[in-house]
């Protein structure tokens, strides 16, 4: 059976340059093209292009993340998913936290009263159970990702939330419905987006660089996907406390 090395996958680590107006990515290298002084050839299209819409920059990774989306949901916290391959911590993605702040101004109004001295489980918790419109958009940053992988990520991911919500349960059918209509075929470049959207109602919806390739109505499935971002074990610890910071902000 064929072995990663180390040097491998630290060839495939994408290196972002930056525009210095809005912070987008122009261009991504790997280590080894950088090195090299070759450039990638990578589509970065997908990111903003409008340099007068405001945007907040996920420092570690320089992706930008409009403030305010046209459906109207707003920017409450950015951050970053990495993981750990043969010891190293790669950057997978960038991500941005959105949600319908009205909605959850109500929301925690009637599930907590008062405004807290700082953010508290109780309030995460509330956003977790709700079916307030919330979105998280993920940008890509890791060279070489494939939507494969994606879903292999997505299955242990959510799939342990699920079985922490669950008592042990993992419900693979449910997990299938999120990433298995996700054609292999969709390329996933440096700058792809992937946006997981919870609608009223708890319907979850995932979209894949403009396609939908989901559309799940699932109390579960919501509360796991978001537990993942929100809860005790989430993948960014400071994004998770810059998201309730800004629920203070909503009392």
């Amino acid at each position: 059976m064929a072995t990663t090395t180390v040097d491998e996958i630290t060839a495939k680590t994408a290196v972002i340059d930056i525009e210095p107006k809005t912070g987008a990515p122009l261009k991504a290298e790997t280590m080894k093209e950088k090195a090299e002084g070759t450039e990638s050839k990578t589509d970065v299209g997908e990111t903003a292009k409008d340099e007068n819409v405001a945007v907040e920059i996920e420092p570690k990774t320089g992706t930008s993340f409009p403030v305010r989306l046209d459906s109207g949901l707003e920017l409450n916290a950015v951050g970053l998913r990495k993981k750990n391959i043969l010891g190293i911590g790669l950057k997978i993605y960038g991500f941005g936290m959105y949600a319908d702040n009205e909605k959850l101004k109500d929301l925690l109004r009637e599930k907590i009263g008062k405004a807290p001295a700082k953010p508290t489980k109780e309030m995460y918790q509330a956003v977790i159970d709700s079916d307030v419109g919330m979105m998280v958009r993920l940008v890509i940053v890791f060279f070489g990702l494939t939507i494969g992988m994606v879903r292999k990520n997505f299955d242990e991911g959510l799939g342990a939330s699920i079985k922490k919500i669950t008592g042990g349960q993992k419900n693979e059918e449910l997990l299938k419905k999120v990433m298995g209509g996700a054609s292999d075929d969709i390329k996933l470049t440096t700058g792809s987006v992937i946006e997981i959207t919870r609608f009223p109602g708890y319907i979850l919806q995932t979209k894949v660089k403009d396609e939908v390739v989901s559309k799940v109505e699932s109390e579960l499935l919501c509360r796991a996907y978001f537990q993942m971002y929100l809860g005790d074990d989430t993948f960014d610890k400071d994004a998770r406390e810059k998201f309730g910071i800004s629920l203070l902000s909503l009392f």
